[in-house]
C-alpha cells in the first residue's frame, strides 16, 4: 500500500470526469460531484507507529491519516479501557439525583421512568428499570405514544401520573430538557421530577427537582456527547455505588452494570452520537457484553436479526439489525412493547414480542419505500425547489413515525437539509422530522423559524417539529432563506475521506480483521475507507434484494477478485454495465460472516469510470498487510 501522491486530493479527472449515466444521476439529485480526498502523511510517523505499537503498516497508516503522531497517543485510543470512563459523580446533576432516588427506594415510593419512544429512549428506560428493580424498588415506566402524544414530557401524562400516585418520583430519560412548561406544572401539582437528557437545551432550563445533563450550563463535564442511554448508564452506576460501599457497587450490581453497558451501546449506536471518547468505550465493551450477557429478549432479538452465534459483534450489527427492529416499535406507536422485550424474563412472551417487532419492522420498510418514492415525486413536480438550499415537503399520506428515516435519505439524495411533514390528521398540526446535510445546524434553523412552528426540538443534525398547515409555505421560504444566508455547501463538505489507496491483494483476511482494532466504527470514527484504481468488472453487475434496491458486483484487480456490495444503489448496476473499460472504486473492506464461513468483501461507497491517464498502483509487492 502507498500514499497516492503529495497532494491531499485525487487528480481532477477523478473529481470531475463523470460517465454520462452518472452525470444524469447528478442532475436528477442536484448533487455535487464527489471528491475523493487522500490525507497527506509522514512516512516516518507511519513507520514509528508500526514499530511502537507492533501493528501492521496498514493500521499505522490509518492512525497517522487520522491525526495520531506517537505511540502513546495511539495506544490509548486502541486500548479504550473501561477504567477510562469518567466517574459518574462528575456528570452534572448525578449526585443530587442519586440522593433523591436512593431516598425514594428506601421509603418504598413508586418510581416511574418516563422514556422516549426511540431506541435511545427504550434502552435508557430499560437500564434504569433493571437497576431499580434489582435494588428492590417499586418501579414502572411510561412511554408516550408517538402519534397521539408526541416527543417529550406532556402535561396530560404528568397529571395522570400524579392522580394515580401523588407521592411517586418521575425520572425522565432521553427527554425533558426543553419541557419548561411541563416541569413547571409538575412543580405546581407537587410531583417530584428528575430530568435526565442529552439534547440541546431551550433558552431556559426546566425548574425540575434535579436536571442531569452532560452539557448543563455552568458545568464542565469532560465529555459532552453522551446519548440518553449513556446518561442513564452513568446514573445507574452512581446509584449502584451508593447501594454498595459508596465507592464500589456490590458484586451483584457490578454484574448488572456489565450487562447494562450492552443496552447503553445499542442506544449509543442508534442515536448516531460521535463514537469517540466515552461513547467508543461504552460501545466497545457493550458489544462484548451483548454476546456474553444478553437478556432473553435481547438474545431473541439478535437471533432474528441474524447476529446470534457470532464470535464478534460490530456496531453495524446494531445499526442495521438490532436497532431498526427496536425503533420500528416506537415509530409505529408500540414502544412500550420494545421496553417489555428488553425487561421481561418470560420466554413465551419474548417469542411473541420479537415476532411482532419483526412484523412491525417489515411494515416500516414498506411504508418507508412508499414515502421515499412520493418525496421524490413531489420534488419532480416542483423543480423550482431544487433552486433552494433546503427542502420542506409535506404529504397527507405520510406516517409521522417513519418520516425521520426518509428525511435522512432525501437529504442525502438531494444534498440539502430536509424536513418532511406528515399531514395525516386533517384537524391537527402537521408533524415534521428533519435531517441536516453537510454540517448545517438544523436546530439553529428551527430556532430562527420558530414563529412559524407550534413546537420543535432536537439538535444540530436531527430535529422534530409541529406546524399548522397554513404556515408550511412561509416556513419553507424562511428556512430556505436562512440556510442560504448561513450555510454554503463546499466540495469539502461532500468529499469522501479515503484513508489510503490499495491493491485488492492487500486485503487479506488478517489485514481486514486487524482493522477492527480501530473500531467500533460510527460517527466521527468511520470504518477505514480505501480506493483502488483501474479495476476490471468481472461478470455482469447484478441488482439484488427486495425491489432490486442493492448492487452485487465482482471486480478483478492484479489477479485478485473480490465481491462488492452497494446497499441502496441498485441503479449503479446499469450504469457500471454501460462503462467501456475499467473503473476506480472507493470502498470499506469488511469480513462477511455467514454460516460459520468468513470472507473478505467490500462495501462499495462510490465509483468512477477510470480514464486512460488515471494513476495506477505499483506492480511491486505491497507491504500493507505485513
Amino acid at each position: 500500500m502507498r500514499q497516492l501522491r503529495e497532494s491531499s486530493s485525487v487528480p481532477l479527472d477523478w473529481q470531475q470526469k463523470t460517465h454520462p449515466a452518472r452525470a444524469g444521476l447528478a442532475r436528477e439529485s442536484a448533487s455535487m460531484p464527489k471528491v475523493w480526498r487522500f490525507p497527506p502523511y509522514d512516512e516516518a510517523i507511519v513507520q514509528r507507529l508500526a514499530a511502537e505499537l507492533k501493528q501492521p503498516v496498514l493500521i499505522a497508516q490509518i492512525l497517522a491519516a487520522r491525526g495520531f503522531e506517537n505511540g502513546e497517543q495511539a495506544s490509548e485510543f486502541l486500548s479504550a479501557r473501561l477504567v477510562d470512563l469518567h466517574a459518574p459523580e462528575l456528570l452534572p446533576g448525578v449526585p443530587e439525583a442519586t440522593e433523591r432516588i436512593v431516598a425514594a427506594v428506601e421509603a418504598g415510593r413508586r418510581i416511574t421512568i418516563y422514556g422516549d419512544y426511540d431506541v435511545d429512549g427504550v434502552t435508557s428506560t430499560s437500564i434504569l428499570w433493571h437497576c431499580l428493580t434489582l435494588l428492590g424498588a417499586t418501579v414502572d415506566y411510561y412511554i408516550p405514544h408517538r402519534l397521539d402524544e408526541g416527543y417529550g414530557l406532556n402535561s396530560d401524562a404528568l397529571r395522570q401520573l400524579h392522580e394515580e400516585d401523588a407521592t411517586r418520583l418521575v425520572i425522565t430519560v432521553d427527554c425533558g430538557i426543553t419541557s419548561v412548561d411541563d416541569a413547571a406544572l409538575a412543580k405546581e401539582i407537587g410531583l417530584e421530577l428528575i430530568i435526565t437528557d442529552h439534547h440541546n437545551m431551550a433558552e431556559s432550563i426546566p425548574d425540575a427537582a434535579v436536571v442531569v445533563h452532560p452539557r448543563l450550563p455552568g458545568t464542565d463535564y469532560p465529555f459532552g456527547d453522551l446519548c440518553g442511554a449513556g446518561v442513564a448508564f452513568k446514573l445507574a452506576w452512581a446509584i449502584c455505588k451508593k447501594f454498595g460501599d459508596g465507592e464500589k457497587a456490590s458484586p451483584r450490581m457490578r454484574n448488572f452494570l456489565m450487562s447494562a453497558v450492552g443496552l447503553a451501546a445499542i442506544g449509543t449506536v442508534a442515536d448516531v452520537v460521535p463514537l469517540v471518547g466515552e461513547n467508543r468505550i461504552i460501545v466497545r465493551y457493550g458489544l462484548a457484553s451483548l454476546l456474553e450477557r444478553s437478556s432473553p429478549g435481547l438474545k431473541a432479538l439478535m437471533k432474528i436479526a441474524g447476529s446470534d452465534g457470532q464470535k464478534v459483534l460490530t456496531s453495524e450489527d446494531i445499526g442495521f439489525g438490532i436497532a431498526p427492529r427496536i425503533n420500528a416499535a416506537g415509530r409505529l406507536g408500540q414502544a412500550r412493547l420494545a421496553v417489555e422485550l428488553l425487561t421481561t424474563d418470560d420466554k413465551e412472551r419474548v417469542v411473541a414480542l420479537v415476532e411482532y417487532l419483526e412484523q412491525l419492522n417489515g411494515n416500516r420498510k414498506t411504508v418507508e419505500r412508499r414515502i421515499l418514492r412520493q418525496a421524490k415525486e413531489l420534488v419532480a413536480e416542483h423543480p423550482e425547489w431544487l433552486d433552494q438550499k433546503a427542502l420542506v415537503l409535506a404529504h397527507a399520506d405520510w406516517h409521522p413515525g417513519v418520516i425521520g428515516i426518509v428525511a435522512n435519505r432525501v437529504a442525502e439524495h438531494f444534498e440539502r437539509p430536509t424536513i418532511l411533514i406528515s399531514l395525516h390528521r386533517p384537524d391537527e398540526p402537521g408533524q415534521g422530522s428533519g435531517r441536516s446535510f453537510a454540517g448545517f445546524d438544523l436546530h439553529s434553523g428551527l430556532v430562527h423559524c420558530r414563529d412559524h412552528l407550534v413546537k420543535f426540538g432536537g439538535h444540530k443534525v436531527a430535529a422534530g417539529l409541529k406546524i399548522e398547515r397554513d404556515n408550511i409555505d412561509a416556513f419553507r421560504a424562511d428556512l430556505c432563506d436562512y440556510v442560504a444566508a448561513n450555510h454554503e455547501v463546499k466540495s469539502s463538505d461532500v468529499e469522501l475521506a479515503v484513508d489510503a489507496e490499495v491493491r485488492l491483494a492487500d486485503l487479506t483476511h488478517r489485514a481486514v480483521t486487524s482493522l477492527e482494532e480501530l473500531g467500533p466504527f460510527g460517527a466521527s470514527n468511520p470504518r477505514p475507507v480505501f480506493a483502488a484504481t483501474r479495476v476490471e468488472v468481472s461478470g455482469k453487475p447484478k441488482k439484488m434484494g427486495e425491489g432490486e434496491r442493492h448492487l452485487d458486483l465482482r471486480v478483478r484487480h492484479y489477479g485478485t477478485t473480490l465481491r462488492a456490495v452497494a446497499f441502496g444503489q441498485g441503479e449503479w448496476a446499469d450504469e457500471i454495465a454501460a462503462v467501456d473499460g475499467p473503473i476506480s472504486i472507493c470502498f470499506a473492506p469488511v469480513i462477511n460472516r455467514f454460516r460459520g464461513r468468513e470472507n473478505v468483501e467490500m462495501h462499495l461507497i462510490d465509483w468512477q469510470p477510470a480514464s486512460a491517464d488515471s494513476s495506477q498502483l505499483p506492480t511491486e509487492k505491497s507491504e500493507a498487510a505485513t
